[in-house]
């Protein structure tokens, strides 16, 4: 997932002190499947998109079928329900303080203990964090997890990602795992089942390899054992690992004596060529396999990845001869795009697969050899008359937005078959089923073997569970629309659902990558209206089914500059008449239009960067709320006037503002806290009984009562969780528990207007998350 929103996410959350101590904590929580009860009352699940961010690897378990585990770079880890062909999430229990453990740069699943599992967790290595990382062990495949801390960050979200995989359990000797760090950290061995962590220190290399721009060493990524070096109880013997090393140097290192001495193996490629910036002068190992007639495969690739890498190449190593033979589907100059995931068959060790990591342009291919790398088949390939031929046949019906309602131009396809695929993988029980991640979605096959058959096979989206956006704004709207639910995200701009339960199509004209702030018109709700990179803008009348991008939304770009790729805030008056858009950029005040946005104008006496919104009666009204001070407009937004100022202490995280729907002048924001006005802003009250909080959202109101239902991610006497309060913020009941926090969960919310006690909460990777009562169902 990319990071340009993510900081600012980060920044909403509350986060405290923790002493660092190298013990497990008591720290179990309980998986759960979609909508499962929990003490509350209530059931969660998530609205359906399907995937929507990147996911490097799955990793099945080698000693039963149908166990599997998938990771995301920072959406936390799932596992494989073989009954009900989904994934389910083992890591909403992450909290808010511990928002970083959603970030999983590896899963290692035990083929003696097959309950065993264990998670490398933390989400970022630079100054966005101050956490360190965490092994996450558990005895039950996921119910329940202890956290072990480690004594260097991890980068779940870093680049290089897509490597590994970087943690690792004996197959001889399930006591005993290796991982490796990034950072300058080496390798570093457990032999206590994870509780306790010591540094390998005859291995001496650290993957020196840098990522362009930044000083963070990529590490040591992957560790492979050799299970016929040993009997089963003890250590095995051989182990190979990989280093991301720069330069001419060696990257792949051996130990025959269970890790107490190390060697590089002989004869390994180094690329002896002059480095420049675009090849750094090596070739970076970024996945080994070792299959069962002992051959040792590597992919490589000369940069880091997922987003990168230009160069690259696929090797056998014969470890019984000590011979190295280039297999590479595509060679030299031809491979423009490096090399990615690599897999074996576990029951023919001829039949490998490896991937384009980064094939940019037309799209991403998949290479399977069924005689260990002679010849290649591939996924697609250009015919005799030039014209791209398809070996597949694609269902992405379980994810219709991945086409991005648009389609394509030969050679190009629409849906792509992805990108940044770091990975692919043979299922070890079938092989007829592979699956393999890109920057989107998970996609697999079930018949794989029809290729080398000549004929052709499918393919179908496999992320069913998945839930990764990071969720920007949501919006619900009420009688009077077929749709349901608005939302912006990141990355794949949002969506409109008309039914929860199904994932929709992308709207367009215009397409928002980063769709940062949705309104509507309250008394005509089939008008609403999106904002996003650069202030484009656009607007639909027909309650989402149709857009049309607002023929002033490139001169916003133009006259504020680049400032605006984070877009800002929009809102609608009440009527849908007006529109008012504060950028974010610090070289622009606000704008208003009158006329759908075809011509704009400044709104006087409001500063930059400010929250607004509409009131929800008044056609006229508008508020806005920057730096402690709020502003009203009774003029449509051309004028604005400050009503008060030291509100709240603008340090203490983000704004998040709304009026109440059907009373005027009636308006909430959240920061440093819960505030409330009755009287368009000229006075504000702050709840005494909310110690922070930093958004607000209303509900339908509970069915004795007039005023709607309030919804808040906030700390309520001292404790983090998500509430609601059907008495106009005197008192709050808390509505999630311990099995469901969710990590960075602070950017938006919002209740049902149409269902009490129901309501939609955006993570920062988890998807869009639902609440309701159990007893309405």
């Amino acid at each position: 997932m990319k990071k340009g929103y993510i900081k600012n996410i980060i920044a909403a959350v509350v986060m405290t002190c923790s002493l660092f101590t190298f013990l497990a904590c008591g720290n179990t929580t309980t998986a759960y499947a979609e909508q499962i009860p929990n003490e509350s009352g209530y059931v969660f699940g998530n609205v359906n998109i399907t995937g929507g961010g990147y996911i490097p690897d799955v990793i099945f378990n080698k000693s039963e079928k149908d166990l599997a585990y998938l990771r995301t770079d920072m959406g936390g880890a799932y596992r494989w329900d073989p009954e009900n062909k989904k994934w389910i999430p083992i890591t909403d229990w992450i909290s808010a303080e511990d928002w970083n453990l959603l970030g999983c740069e590896s899963i290692a699943t035990d083929p003696i203990d097959t309950d065993r599992v264990y998670v490398l967790a933390g989400t970022y290595t630079n100054d966005w964090t101050d956490q360190n990382g965490y092994i996450l062990r558990s005895t039950d495949r996921g119910e329940n997890f202890e956290k072990i801390e480690l004594p260097f960050k991890v980068g779940g979200n870093m680049p290089g990602r897509n490597m590994g995989e970087r943690l690792s359990i004996d197959p001889n000797d399930n006591s005993v795992l290796y991982l490796g760090a990034r950072s300058g950290h080496g390798l570093w061995k457990s032999t206590d089942y994870g509780s306790t962590w010591n540094k390998v220190d005859s291995f001496k290399e650290i993957g020196d390899y840098k990522s362009e721009g930044m000083e963070d060493l990529m590490g040591i990524a992957w560790i492979i054992f050799d299970p016929s070096s040993s009997e089963i109880g003890q250590p095995s013997k051989t182990i190979y690992v990989g280093a991301a090393n720069s330069g001419k140097q060696n990257t792949v290192f051996v130990s025959k004596d269970a890790g107490e001495t190390w060697n590089p193996v002989e004869g390994q490629p180094t690329y002896d060529w002059e480095p420049t910036k675009e090849t750094l002068g090596n070739y970076l190992p970024h996945h080994a396999v070792l299959a069962s007639n002992e051959m040792l495969y590597i992919s490589y690739c000369n940069q880091e990845g997922p987003y990168n890498g230009n160069k690259g190449g696929v090797w056998k190593y014969d470890t019984k001869n000590n011979t190295w033979t280039e297999i590479s589907p595509v060679k030299g100059d031809d491979a423009y795009w490096g090399y990615g995931g690599i897999t074996v068959d576990a029951v023919n060790p001829d039949i490998i697969m490896t991937t384009t990591l980064n094939s940019w342009y037309p799209d991403a291919n998949i290479y399977r050899s069924i005689d260990g790398g002679k010849t290649w088949d591939s996924f697609w390939e250009y015919g005799e008359n030039g014209q791209r031929q398809n070996n597949y046949s694609l269902d992405y019906s379980a994810a219709p937005w991945l086409d991005w309602s648009k389609s394509a131009v030969a050679p190009e396809t629409s849906p792509k078959l992805g990108w940044m695929v770091g990975s692919v993988q043979i299922d070890p029980f079938d092989s007829n089923h592979i699956v393999y991640g890109t920057g989107a979605t998970l996609y697999g096959s079930y018949n794989m073997t029809n290729l080398e058959q000549g004929k052709k096979f499918d393919l179908s989206v496999q992320a069913e569970g998945v839930e990764e956006t990071a969720v920007l704004d949501l919006v619900s709207l009420p009688e009077g629309t077929e749709a349901v639910l608005a939302s912006g995200t990141g990355d794949i701009g949002g969506f409109i659902h008309k039914d929860i339960k199904k994932s929709p199509k992308m709207p367009i004209n215009p397409t928002i990558g980063n769709c940062t702030s949705i309104d509507y018109a309250e008394l005509n709700p089939n008008k609403i209206i999106r904002v996003g990179d650069h202030g484009t803008i656009g607007i639909s009348k027909d309650g989402g089914d149709t857009w049309f991008q607002t023929t002033g939304s490139m001169d916003i770009g133009k006259a504020t500059g680049d400032y605006l790729s984070t877009g800002g805030t929009i809102a609608m008056s009440a009527d849908g008449n007006t529109i008012l858009y504060s950028p974010s950029a610090d070289n622009t005040t606000a704008l208003y239009s009158t006329d759908d946005g075809t011509t704009w104008h400044s709104s006087n006496g409001i500063p930059a960067k400010a929250k607004i919104c509409s009131d929800r009666v008044n056609p006229n009204k508008f508020y806005g709320i920057v730096n402690g001070e709020f502003y009203v407009s009774e003029d449509q937004g051309a004028n604005f006037v400050k009503t008060t100022d030291g509100l709240y202490d603008g340090s203490k995280g983000a704004i998040d503002i709304s009026a109440m729907p059907g009373v005027e002048g009636d308006i909430w924001f959240a920061g440093d806290g819960i505030w409330h006005s009755t009287d368009s802003g000229k006075t504000f009250e702050k709840l005494s009984n909310v110690d922070n909080a930093s958004i607000i959202g209303f509900g339908k109101a509970a069915p004795d009562k007039n005023y709607m239902s309030l919804y808040t991610h906030a700390v309520v006497n001292g404790i983090d969780g998500i509430y609601r309060s059907d008495d106009i913020g005197k008192s709050w009941i808390k509505i999630n528990d311990d099995k469901h926090k969710y990590g960075a969960a602070n950017t938006t919310i919002t209740g049902d207007k149409r269902e009490y006690g129901k309501f939609y909460l955006g993570t920062n990777g988890r998807g869009i998350v639902y609440g309701e009562l159990k007893d309405t169902k």
